[in-house]
């Protein structure tokens, strides 16, 4: 099992490189940022997309660009993965999006990899253009696009959403085809068949939601796409359990490998002990 740590990387907590050392000393395999690009005061959107959901931490709005912030984490560090957890892909342009992807994956010695999701902010959405109730058919598009971005040196696409002339673009990842693409959130039908198609992974949030069934629902996805199941790897965020019990318990069992403790966004007098306790775990 590899442990890795995610915090949201903020102004007023630990910052990114002094987090990223850390991590590394103490042997940890990788570190996850998420990712807001700002939070409408209005909150119109409940925390989540939830009805009754508590109110959403300071945390959400005060987040560094995540690739910014990994980029300089890749500058002080050697072996280290460095992860996004996640990116809002419909929101984000992906010509540009391909491209901070395949620098930071080049920058970094291949130790990029890409979590991604569809995201819940109705009004963040709002701002950036996007239509909420097609961020799912957007992001498989982007998706679509930048792996053509990433693996053809003429490379085009058309779809409902995008039309992309033929073009150059360069870098191309280190990592071939291009890095490892793990989808975050429920897997109910249509998101396990986009992890089916074009995802290396699924890395839900632990306690959040039904584990099991989403298991089968990526199964049966990748058994009508011809795909071996056993080719999705299973890791988990915030992996945490009740106070005393072992929080890898059982996960092995369904086939995680990789679970990623919490460490809140906060000073460096809070954040390394609790890396610490974490670390016992590896």
């Amino acid at each position: 099992m590899d442990i890795g740590i995610i915090m949201f990387p903020t102004d007023t907590a630990i910052q990114p490189m002094e987090l990223a050392g850390a991590c590394e000393e103490r042997g940890f395999e990788s570190l996850w940022f998420p990712e807001h690009s700002h939070i409408p005061t209005s909150r119109e959107t409940p925390w989540g997309g939830s009805p009754g959901a508590p109110p959403l931490p300071e945390e959400y709005w005060r987040t560094h660009d995540q690739f910014v912030a990994l980029a300089a984490c890749a500058a002080v560090t050697k072996k280290l993965r460095l992860g996004t957890g996640i990116t809002l892909v419909a929101q984000r342009d992906p010509i540009w999006l391909a491209k901070e992807v395949a620098s930071l994956d080049m920058l970094s010695g291949g130790r990029f990899e890409l979590g991604i999701g569809y995201g819940w902010n109705v009004e963040e959405m709002r701002n950036h253009k996007l239509n909420f109730k097609k961020r799912r058919e957007i992001l498989r598009e982007n998706m679509m696009l930048m792996r053509e971005l990433w693996t053809k040196e003429e490379a085009s696409f058309t779809g409902e959403h995008i039309k992309f002339e033929k073009s150059w673009a360069w870098p191309k990842p280190t990592q071939k085809p291009y890095p490892p693409i793990v989808m975050g959130g429920a897997a109910g039908p249509k998101t396990a068949d986009h992890i089916a198609e074009f995802c290396t992974g699924w890395m839900p949030i632990g306690g959040m939601y039904d584990f099991d069934g989403g298991l089968k629902e990526v199964h049966a996805a990748c058994v009508r796409r011809g795909r071996d199941p056993s080719s999705v790897s299973l890791g988990m965020f915030f992996a945490m359990a009740p106070e005393g019990d072992d929080p890898l318990k059982g996960l092995a069992d369904k086939g995680v490998t990789r679970a990623i403790f919490p460490v809140p966004a906060a000073k460096a007098d809070v954040v390394l002990p609790l890396l610490d306790k974490y670390a016992k775990f590896i």
